[in-house]
């Protein structure tokens, strides 16, 4: 993926209305809403975090157009909201494939609060966690933007400036690592419900765990999710591996490790730190685990049970 500035040469001839809006929404902790969008259906960037917004309907202006896309997908209503940069696709060529006026506002409304009626999942993310997600390039190219240029650069008549992005050619991607957390006492694991409101499996049963940060080991993740969730201490020294998920998820086109760690001591006794994720924890007999239990947990504390280090998840058909 290339971004050019308005500043550069011109890449060409013809012109081309804008075709659609979307909202660059920041909160005063300088985090943006990205919107991950449906996987394998023929949609713009499927698969991928972008911002809120779509296409323009016949006879709508841009402002119609973003209050419009905003109430259909969210429900949400944002005042205040100016045209801050717009965004050129371009083809391998250099003609312009999509053209999309993106808009700067501000929220501060938990993501689990905001109805969500297209797509998969809302997420508040600092930018540099978006190098470990799978993100549309006029997005990154949006973001990079705004931290160069918090505040709009219009010229004289009120226009943005353009950012142009090019796809050069297929991504490659990586796998998004999870650390979780085994931990057992008087045969009975610690596992946490999660809030009916979670984008992923609500209201089903899970043990501690997280997506490690950018410049984070997984161990240091497993340590700082432990802490942040339930507030036990553990040492990085204390944790060992003990089975591996590789997992390919039919909704997403990135894979995901699975790491479980076992802890071989502790300090503390769980508590319901993170409400808005988790409900409560409780203590379950490793023999008689909840029904509600995530999928891909059961399957690794059985295979920790057998002794097996590594289960394969949707490679093969």
């Amino acid at each position: 993926m290339t971004t050019t500035s308005a500043t550069d040469p011109p890449y060409s001839p013809h012109t081309l209305e804008v075709q659609g809006t979307a909202a660059l929404l920041v909160d005063d902790g300088g985090r943006y809403l990205l919107h991950l969008r449906d996987a394998n259906k023929p949609i713009w960037s499927p698969g991928s975090w972008g911002l809120l917004g779509g296409g323009a309907e016949p006879g709508e202006t841009c402002d119609q157009c973003i209050a419009r896309e905003l109430r259909e997908e969210t429900g949400l209503t944002v005042p205040g909201l100016t045209p801050y940069v717009t965004v050129d696709t371009l083809d391998a060529s250099g003609a312009i494939e999509d053209r999309v006026l993106v808009y700067r506002g501000t929220l501060n409304r938990p993501a689990h609060e905001i109805p969500l009626h297209e797509g998969i999942q809302l997420r508040w993310t600092h930018l540099g966690e978006t190098a470990y997600m799978t993100m549309d390039p006029g997005t990154t190219a949006v973001l990079e933007e705004h931290r160069r240029h918090p505040q709009a650069r219009l010229d004289s008549g009120g226009t943005p400036p353009t950012l142009r992005v090019r796809q050069e050619g297929p991504r490659r991607r990586g796998s998004i690592v999870g650390a979780h957390l085994v931990l057992v006492r008087d045969g009975a694991v610690l596992l946490g419900k999660r809030h009916p409101d979670s984008p992923f499996a609500p209201s089903t049963w899970h043990v501690p765990a997280g997506h490690r940060e950018p410049g984070e080991s997984a161990l240091a993740c497993m340590v700082r999710e432990t802490s942040e969730e339930t507030g036990i201490a553990i040492e990085a020294s204390d944790l060992s591996l003990v089975h591996t998920v590789d997992q390919r998820n039919p909704w997403s086109p990135v894979p995901r490790l699975q790491l479980f760690f076992a802890a071989s001591r502790w300090s503390g006794e769980p508590r319901v730190l993170e409400p808005d994720r988790c409900t409560e924890w409780r203590w379950w007999p490793l023999d008689a685990l909840p029904g509600e239990l995530v999928e891909y947990t059961r399957t690794a504390l059985a295979a920790i049970a057998r002794g097996t280090s590594y289960t394969d998840s949707g490679w093969t058909e």
